[in-house]
């Protein structure tokens, strides 16, 4: 998300470079890129106005401080103000109520919000230490019923059973005793979506909120409905006490409109985003980060704590010691390497928390992604164990039968075994704690030549 943002943002920096102070002429051309910026991020024009009348206001008579330049002025006003448009803080659930805490789902059909509530389920369950049960008051699409009982199934969390010929209110209440008769900490109920916002299903949640009196209603709406998102969200906020938003499928919205107005226009904090298909793809929305984010500052803090969070401890503090020992790191180790990039979002997932990684040229970005990583996976498996502990004995007639029993060209495996020979000189520096020296040979090892990176999943063992 935010790729565009990043692009235009990044040249209105280079324009403002070279230059002693911010006049009220460079404001002036630097606030109109920022205005096109927002609008074709679909941010809603009310929203736009403001933001750039509080810039405006900020910047003119800002004297550059001795190490800044003006462009680093105007970005620390521009990403004052968007952590200030999109809520200062975190805004966390709020679950201070006698067990068990209930969490009402609301939101439009193929917003995503049955995923969401597995998503947030395995959330609670694996961050908050909460044990969790989850229902759905969707009578009016069976298969709702089963999806969410195959979703509870797959994050480890209890699913109370209910019917299409049952009551939503009623098989709310059903699933609130069952859930303190277990002790549970939380109850999550997922509700009926409809295709648009219609009184009857307006009336039907009122009646479920009232009946239940939940401690949190999220409202889940897809980020790529763009400016709809947003009325969409005023709508049902409207009739309904909401609590915050989830906004999900931001993997896939490369605007994000959507983010930057549903605070300003419907009051409601965002507290998730969902970026990808899996359950673990929940993130707790902080706006600073996600203003450094669209400012091209990347977002390592929360890179840091997928990594705690997503990383094999165990498999990561074998290599050290592996490497420390003087042990070779070979196909297999690469392999796994590649496997723990895929559980931080993949390369692009992890590229959007990097520094300095928006910036980077469209075709540098194109060679660098999850489809090059799958592939080398692909490569690597179609090898012998022998193959894998000691690649030098992949000769020509060896590299013929890897690429086709992994679908691909030779040249393919020629390009894998170079960047595997190159992430092999950088683990010998690992031995003796030479961290520091392996991230300095890296500058520009990544494949399309990603500066001051990793090689595809070649990053360092995280522990």
């Amino acid at each position: 998300m935010f790729e565009n943002l990043q692009e235009r943002f990044g040249k209105v920096l280079q324009d403002l470079r070279g230059q002693g102070r911010l006049s009220e002429d460079n404001i002036k051309d630097s606030l109109r890129e920022v205005r096109m910026a927002l609008l074709e991020a679909d941010v809603a024009l009310p929203v736009v106005r403001q933001f750039i009348e509080d810039v405006r206001e900020k910047a003119l008579g800002e004297e550059v401080a001795r190490s800044l330049t003006p462009g680093q002025v105007l970005i620390k006003i521009v990403n004052d103000e968007l952590v200030k448009l999109m809520g200062e803080a975190n805004a966390g659930l709020d679950l201070a109520a006698q067990p068990p805490a209930i969490v009402l789902m609301a939101g439009l059909q193929g917003s995503g919000k049955t995923t969401s509530v597995g998503k947030l389920a395995r959330w609670l369950k694996e961050r908050q230490k909460k044990s969790v049960m989850v229902v759905s008051c969707d009578v009016y699409r069976p298969a709702a019923i089963d999806q969410l009982r195959t979703v509870a199934g797959e994050v480890g969390v209890d699913f109370h059973p209910s019917r299409a010929d049952q009551d939503p209110i009623a098989i709310a209440r059903e699933a609130l005793e069952a859930a303190r008769k277990r002790h549970k900490d939380v109850l999550i109920v997922d509700t009926a979506g409809r295709l648009h916002v219609d009184a009857a299903m307006m009336e039907e949640i009122k009646g479920l909120h009232a009946a239940i009196e939940p401690a949190e209603t999220l409202f889940v709406v897809d980020a790529m409905t763009g400016q709809d998102a947003v009325n969409t969200a005023k709508a049902f906020g409207d009739a309904l006490p909401l609590t915050g938003v989830i906004l999900t499928k931001t993997d896939g919205d490369a605007r994000g409109g959507a983010a930057l107005s549903i605070r300003q226009v419907t009051g409601k904090p965002i507290k998730f985003l969902g970026t990808g298909e899996k359950t673990t793809a929940l993130e707790p929305f902080f706006p600073d980060r996600v203003a450094s984010r669209i400012l091209g500052m990347g977002d390592v803090v929360s890179l840091v704590e997928e990594v705690q969070s997503k990383v094999d401890q165990d498999k990561a503090a074998r290599l050290v010691k592996k490497l420390n020992k003087g042990k070779g790191f070979d196909l297999a180790d690469f392999k796994e390497q590649l496997e723990q990039m895929t559980k931080l979002g993949g390369v692009a997932g992890l590229m959007e928390k990097l520094p300095g990684a928006g910036q980077l040229p469209a075709h540098m970005k194109d060679q660098v992604n999850d489809k090059e990583v799958t592939r080398l996976i692909a490569i690597i498996d179609s090898m012998t164990p022998q193959e894998r502990a000691y690649p030098a004995v992949i000769k020509g007639s060896r590299r013929r039968r890897i690429a086709a029993g992994s679908g691909t060209q030779v040249q393919d495996v020629n390009r894998l075994l170079k960047q595997f020979t190159g992430m092999q000189k950088m683990m010998k520096k690992m031995k003796g704690g030479g961290m520091g020296k392996m991230m300095r040979a890296m500058q520009g090892q990544l494949p399309g030549g990603f500066p001051g990176g990793f090689p595809p999943g070649g990053m360092p063992p995280m522990r």
